[in-house]
C-alpha cells in the first residue's frame, strides 16, 4: 500500500478485526433510470469480520475492474510477505 496515503500498521499496533469470509461476485449493470444502455461491471464483495468481543459483522462494498484486479495483487504481496515471516 505504498503511497496509498493510508497509515501502515507499526510493530506495535495491534489488529482489532478477524476475517473470516470473504466472498466476491462478479456483476453487470446494464441499465439505470438515467442511462439505457449502461454496461457497467464491477465486483461486489462480501466480509464477514470478527472484533476482539466475538461479535461477527457483515461488511459489503463494490469496486471497479481495475480496483479489484488492484486489490488481488495487494492481498498476493500480502500473502508473499508472510510466508517470509
Amino acid at each position: 500500500m505504498e503511497g496509498s496515503g493510508e497509515p501502515l500498521l507499526d510493530a506495535k499496533s495491534q489488529v482489532t478485526n478477524q476475517l473470516i469470509d470473504l466472498q466476491w461476485k462478479l456483476g453487470m449493470a446494464v441499465s439505470s433510470d438515467t442511462c439505457r444502455s449502461l454496461k457497467y461491471s464491477y465486483v461486489a464483495v462480501m466480509l464477514k469480520v470478527a472484533d476482539l468481543s466475538g461479535q461477527v459483522k457483515n461488511k459489503s462494498f463494490e469496486m471497479t475492474i481495475p480496483q479489484f484486479q488492484n486489490f488481488c495483487r495487494q492481498f498476493k504481496e500480502i500473502a508473499a510477505v508472510t510466508e517470509t515471516v
